[in-house]
């Protein structure tokens, strides 16, 4: 039987993505061996994070100021939508891309009653309108959901006169844009079409 205190520990964990019961084991026991202080230092960059991440009003990226440093320094003529804020870790591995982010936080889904109005089209269209936007490059996942997404947005912006293209297909099919490659990622980018 297991000490109350390391049962929960190893609970916790598993409730994180992708971690099962064994490997929850191996980190409890982990935290357990080290000494105090890495332990602590954990607990506390923990409770850092919570306390100070917020969403960048502007783009909706995590941010520890009011408005992320990306948003702050890039050119916003250029806007690329991606459905999640890991979307954009993956897109920075490439190095290609130089105009800022908008988050939509999910794409349109009506098997899960998720419209156009759950999720952040109203101030994606509002950026576009205070930036004066060129071109914005739709970066949802390449599935059903992200690609209605991507044509009901583009069917908004046209009229506008703002030029909309999607990231070319060097991205399989039904898969997330978090796992894809950065060789594949940059193609993507570089090969991207108007819709």
């Amino acid at each position: 039987m297991i000490d109350q205190p390391i049962e929960q520990l190893i609970e916790y964990f598993r409730q994180l993505p992708g971690v099962g019961k064994k490997t929850a084991q191996r980190y409890a026991y982990y935290i357990i061996e080290n000494n105090k202080e890495k332990a602590e230092n954990f607990a506390k960059a923990i409770l850092e994070v919570k306390n100070k991440i917020r969403l960048c009003k502007e783009c909706g990226n995590y941010s520890s100021t009011e408005v992320c440093p990306l948003c702050q320094r890039r050119d916003k003529k250029t806007i690329c939508v991606v459905q999640e804020p890991k979307d954009i870790v993956s897109l920075e591995k490439v190095k290609t891309f130089d105009g800022v982010y908008h988050i939509l936080f999910g794409a349109i889904n009506p098997l899960e009653n998720k419209g156009p109005n759950d999720i952040r089209i109203k101030e994606l269209l509002a950026r576009v309108n205070a930036y004066g936007t060129e071109e914005v490059i739709m970066a949802t996942n390449p599935n059903v959901e992200g690609d209605a997404t991507a044509m009901y947005i583009a069917k908004i912006l046209k009229p506008l006169g703002v030029k909309v293209t999607r990231l070319a297909q060097g991205i399989s099919m039904g898969s997330d844009i978090e796992f894809a490659d950065e060789v594949t990622l940059s193609r993507a980018i570089s090969d991207r079409k108007e819709i």
